[in-house]
């Protein structure tokens, strides 16, 4: 993979080295299915199939992750023969230490906290192996920051007080790091071998099978004849696929491929192009029912259910996409940027009359969410349903006649019902039965072609969420150990004693430093842990403090300089990142601002607590602090953009910004000023409604 693209970095590379299908050669080959065999590991593990102790389940999808992982970077990298032998030793290695943590389970368990040399010899070997994953992988940021904790672990210390420690022996170290559930095997890798790994491939799936199109159809049916409707199509479709992705930079790469150059063609900055598709790609993460991997590590971090962590997110979600969607349409009329002519577009309610039943998945996999089934549950029945449709797709197409077409779907629907009354059992045997069918038809063969490369590439998608998961474990695992935490919390706490809102800027520019170069992942386990103990001390409520680290950890990714979605959308863009970037945060402003509400309003997060609730009750205080972001971001868009139905004064602009950020201050009084500023701008902006600024 070359390294350089004209006139421009590969940005896109430095970022995903893995961005490119599996090699056509004989190795190719075997990484491929390599990866298939991953896939169905981790599905057999899922369903039940096999159950492994959750130790040994989280040993082998590390094992698979260093398997898969550096042979397939060395190919994409263009290493020569010594630098691909090293990679293939290190799969080795990776694969060895996975195969000692199953063999030696029980004997581990009995001998912990005396590990022999083997232990710490295999152990060291581990941590080698996902250090140097990561660096390949995602560059030198995340594991500079990992090492200096893990440095901190063994040499803390000799540092000065308060941010010395007791002192550790290399044994504890390296136990603690590389066996048990406190390191390399904590609770990200759990959760990155569940619930992340199964909705990734729920996502392949349904991509493979046509919901990009579905999406991308609908959204140009009902947006694509507006003012700016490109890039509405483009906010719309990308917050769609965030539903079943959770992807950022994976969403930009897939509907950017098409948005991107529509937006363009119908004349809007490359840059603003690029920064829309990147926030509304980022948003995805934050968009319930699936949201991001982030969200599912929260859920189990804070021991809640997964629906709490979405009844969280909703709200804010829309406040963003509604933010993101104003502001294009700000834009597109400061340009008139007139939308495509409607007899060109396809009918929505044609696009989902063709593909309605892509729907049904997410449809049950939602109704399981909310209805208080895990995450695991319901992920592995939306992916026994994707496959269940897929492949029966193929056989229904084959039936002589509609009558048989019904009969088969009705029992079709029927053994996907069984799922819930004898287990996993009737759909495997479903998948079985439909899958030999398939091999004896041109179109079934082709169709299990497309779930076996739906196989290969979530297993190929999961290995950056994989990798980081495993190397922020040693974190999590010094800060465990140690007690890092504590320092860094009692520095907020001190801040705000004085001011609250001094310390969430803190946190936030914390999250957003991290950002500039460790994915949302990290980012969010690090800030959470650092920071998330603090802000609860300061009386805000636990899953908000979460969100508002988890929030700013997904904003890192558009603020410069080194916003991975950004430079993902450079490009397909043929724009410079740190531009796109510039522009992403203008679009994202709504993202800036909700959580810095949802602190002082926690029902902005449809959470208890907060003064506005105790004075006028919960539901009269969602009302009131949806309206007050909903004006806030609008008016924050007319001061970005300039334009509201006309081009807008410069002093016309800080009249909306003025309100803006006093409508989002909760100091005494800033409400009143606010709404007496909002009051106004609009009073001015009708009067002079007709006029053009000089």
């Amino acid at each position: 993979m070359s390294d350089t693209t004209q006139g421009h970095p590969a940005e896109d590379t430095q970022h995903d080295p893995l961005a490119e299908g599996f090699p056509a050669s004989p190795e190719g080959r075997a990484l491929f299915w390599l990866a298939v065999a991953f896939s169905l590991w981790q599905i057999a593990f899922a369903a039940h199939v096999i159950t492994p102790s959750s130790q040994v389940a989280r040993a082998i999808h590390v094992g698979f992750l260093l398997a898969l992982g550096f042979p397939l970077l060395s190919i994409a990298k263009g290493y020569g023969t010594a630098a691909k032998s090293l990679c293939y030793a290190l799969a080795a290695c990776g694969v060895a230490v996975a195969a000692y943590q199953w063999i030696e389970y029980t004997p581990l368990l009995l001998r912990a906290g005396d590990p022999t040399t083997l232990d710490l010899i295999v152990g060291s070997v581990l941590i080698v192996c996902v250090f140097s994953a990561a660096w390949l992988l995602m560059g030198p940021a995340l594991p500079i920051i990992s090492g200096a904790f893990l440095a901190y672990a063994f040499l803390g210390q000799y540092l000065p007080s308060p941010f010395n420690h007791r002192g550790y022996a290399f044994e504890q170290v390296i136990e603690q790091m590389s066996y048990g559930t406190e390191g390399i095997y904590g609770i990200p890798t759990y959760v990155s071998a569940t619930y992340i790994f199964l909705f990734i491939l729920f996502g392949s799936f349904l991509e493979k099978a046509g919901m990009i199109k579905l999406f991308t159809d609908v959204s140009l049916g009902m947006v694509g004849h507006k003012m700016g409707g490109a890039a509405k199509v483009s906010v719309l479709s990308s917050g769609l696929m965030g539903t079943i992705s959770g992807s950022g930079v994976a969403n930009v790469v897939t509907t950017g491929q098409f948005t991107i150059p529509l937006m363009k063609s119908f004349g809007y900055r490359s840059a603003f192009a690029g920064g829309v598709e990147a926030t509304a790609s980022m948003g995805g993460q934050i968009m319930p029912p699936v949201m991001g991997a982030v969200a599912f590590i929260m859920a189990e971090t804070l021991g809640v259910d997964y629906v709490e962590v979405v009844k969280a997110a909703l709200i804010p979600a829309i406040l963003y996409f509604l933010g993101a969607f104003w502001m294009v349409h700000l834009e597109a009329g400061k340009r008139n940027l007139r939308g495509l002519a409607k007899s060109e577009l396809t009918s929505p309610r044609k696009a989902l009359r063709e593909g309605w039943y892509l729907l049904l998945p997410l449809g049950v996999l939602v109704y399981l969410l909310f209805t208080g089934y895990t995450p695991l549950f319901a992920g592995t029945v939306g992916l026994s349903l994707t496959g269940l449709l897929i492949l029966g797709g193929s056989v229904a197409l084959g039936l002589p006649n509609q009558v048989l077409r019904i009969i088969f779907w009705i029992i079709i629907a029927l053994i996907a019902g069984a799922f819930f009354e004898v287990g996993i059992w009737a759909v495997l045997g479903a998948v079985a039965v439909l899958i030999a069918i398939n091999v004896f038809s041109k179109g079934g063969r082709e169709t299990l072609a497309l779930c076996r490369d739906s196989l290969a590439d979530g297993a190929k998608t999961a290995l950056p969420v994989g990798i980081a998961c495993a190397l922020v474990g040693t974190i999590i695992g010094v800060m465990t150990l140690t007690g890092a935490a504590t320092t860094f919390g009692q520095f907020i706490v001190g801040v705000g004693k004085t001011s609250l809102f001094l310390s969430l800027v803190l946190t936030m520019i914390t999250c957003i430093v991290l950002g500039m170069g460790i994915p949302t992942i990290p980012n969010y386990i690090i800030t959470s842990s650092i920071a998330g103990p603090a802000l609860l001390a300061l009386g805000v409520p636990l899953i908000v403090s979460h969100m508002f680290v988890f929030y700013f950890g997904i904003l890192a990714d558009l603020t410069p300089p080194v916003a991975l979605a950004c430079f993902a959308a450079a490009p397909i863009a043929k724009e410079s990142g740190l531009k796109i970037s510039f522009e992403a945060i203008k679009v994202a402003a709504a993202g800036f601002v909700v959580p810095f509400m949802a602190v002082y309003t926690p029902a902005l997060m449809l959470q208890d607590g907060g003064a506005l609730a105790t004075a006028i009750g919960y539901w009269p205080a969602v009302a009131y602090v949806i309206l007050k972001a909903v004006i806030a971001i609008a008016l924050w868009g007319v001061a970005v953009i300039g334009w509201l139905g006309r081009p807008m004064a410069l002093w016309e602009r800080g009249l909306a910004m003025a309100g803006a950020f006093t409508l989002v201050a909760a100091l005494p009084l800033t409400d009143e000023i606010g709404f007496a500023l909002v009051a106004l701008f609009a009073a001015l902006w009708w009067m002079r409604r007709s006029q053009v600024p000089a």
